[in-house]
Order: structure tokens, then C-alpha cells, then sequence
């Protein structure tokens, strides 16, 4: 980070590292997901328990009931398909390598959620199953903050538009303020412009 600064309720937080912001309750869904969001030759469960491994193990050795059981009721809230839960995780569609992935911070407790283009090499189906899960967990109280070069994806999850340009922040639109148009008129002199949701 080079400037600014990040609060949760009030709070200032110091990120220093991913330990830090997994324990302030902040989880990321990478855009990278195969290169940086899964260990392929890992069962689904194992991608699911990463970051909350101590919840599940105690002295070291892993309570397998407890997983499977937590990885039985997220993934099942998830609609992993198929439901095979020991099967490595990069024999699933990208799609259901996102839902393992928001099931794995579901499993941390995270509050805050990151979603870095969330539907990128996702077919159409599973990218409306996605978008209902953002939905489902921000009805919840979850905190949602979606990035993405889509507009209709962020026409389609957010509340408040917060559109950027060469690094910085040049707009700031609420769900009546939404359309394309508008969006794209903010972003005018950068092609690699990013949208975030929130």
C-alpha cells in the first residue's frame, strides 16, 4: 500500500501481510484464480480449509469429522457440482473453483470479501451463480467489493460504483446514477480503466 488507509467498523487496521487481513476478516477471490486462488492437486476440502486449517486440527493433527462436516454444509450451500468432495479441486469448472473459493472464506469467518473480476473464464450459467451468491452474501451482512472490467457484471451486483483512472478514484455513483454510458463517460481516457463495486 502506498497511501491511505483501511477501517473496518470505525476501526483503522494495519495489513501488513495476508495473516493480518484474514484475521480483520478480509477473504480475496484472485483474478488469477488457477495460478493464485487454488492448489490444483488438492481435493476440493483441503482448497476449501487453507486459510482456517487451526480450526480444524488441534496439536497438529486434523479433526477430519470437523471438515468434512464444515466442508459438507458450505460446499453444499455453495451448489458445488458435482458434489464430490475429495476429488482434486482442478478437475472442477472454473466456475466451481469460485464457489470452492467463497466457500473457503465462508469456512475463515470473513466479513469482507474482495472479488477480483469473479466471472473471468466462467461459463454463463455459473456466472449467474455467482452473481446470486454476492447477492446472498451482502443480504447476509457481508460486506461485497467486486472489481471488474465488465459493466454489465457491475450493472448487475452493485450498489455504489466507484470507477478509476490511472490509479485514482474519478467517480463515485450510486445504484440511480448506473448506466454505461455514465460508467464509460468516468473512464474516457484509459482503456485499461477498472471498475470496482461495492
Amino acid at each position: 500500500m502506498t497511501s491511505g488507509s483501511v477501517t473496518v467498523d470505525g476501526a483503522p487496521l494495519t495489513l501488513s501481510n495476508p495473516r493480518a487481513a484474514i484475521a480483520a476478516g478480509i477473504g480475496l477471490l484472485p483474478e488469477e484464480r488457477k495460478r493464485e486462488g487454488i492448489i490444483p492437486g488438492r481435493s476440493v476440502t483441503s482448497n476449501m480449509a487453507l486459510p482456517s486449517m487451526a480450526r480444524f486440527s488441534r496439536a497438529g493433527i486434523i479433526n477430519h469429522r470437523k471438515l468434512n462436516r464444515t466442508a459438507e454444509n458450505l460446499l453444499k450451500r455453495v451448489n458445488l457440482r458435482p458434489f464430490l468432495l475429495d476429488r482434486q479441486i482442478k478437475l472442477f469448472s472454473g466456475g466451481n473453483q469460485q464457489k470452492a473459493i467463497i466457500a473457503r472464506w465462508l469456512a475463515a469467518g470473513s466479513r469482507i470479501l474482495l472479488f477480483d473480476e469473479p466471472t473471468r473464464g466462467i461459463d454463463v450459467g455459473a456466472k449467474s451463480e455467482i452473481y446470486h451468491l454476492i447477492e446472498d452474501l451482502a443480504k447476509e451482512g457481508h460486506s461485497m467489493i467486486v472489481v471488474s472490467s465488465e459493466l454489465p457484471e457491475v450493472m448487475r451486483v452493485a450498489d455504489r460504483v466507484l470507477v478509476m483512472r490511472d490509479g485514482a478514484i474519478v467517480a463515485e455513483l450510486g445504484r440511480d446514477q448506473l448506466s454505461e454510458e455514465t460508467i464509460v463517460s468516468h473512464a474516457v481516457g484509459n482503456t485499461g480503466s477498472r471498475v470496482g463495486a461495492a
